[in-house]
């Protein structure tokens, strides 16, 4: 296993209370295996004690990445949420810490 965290880098944003997280791939040919691996069901359940909402995930192949949208995980916004992390920028952070199943693509 390999932390998501050597094959990418994240990039968070908030809108009310969802959380936008983008896993970036730092190479192409890593994408297909973040792709299998990175499902809904896993972040799901990686953030499963603080999701109130659905998540949603879009592909962007060409960019080589995964956008997840949290719905109500920021504890009702930012100008309301007394959370220490009310922007979600430590979401991102958290998620790259995943295993990932080691694949052929990866070099140091």
């Amino acid at each position: 296993m390999i932390s998501l965290r050597a094959l990418a880098h994240v990039r968070t944003g908030d809108k009310g209370d969802t959380c936008q997280i983008s896993v970036i791939v730092y190479q192409a040919a890593d994408y297909p295996a973040i792709r299998e691996h990175l499902t809904v069901e896993r972040v799901g359940a990686h953030f499963a004690s603080l999701l109130q909402g659905r998540i949603k995930r879009y592909e962007m192949p060409q960019l080589g990445a995964l956008i997840f949208v949290l719905e109500h995980a920021l504890r009702s916004g930012v100008t309301r949420s007394l959370s220490l992390d009310a922007h979600g920028k430590c979401l991102g952070s958290t998620l790259l810490g995943l295993d990932i199943p080691e694949i052929q693509a990866i070099k140091p």
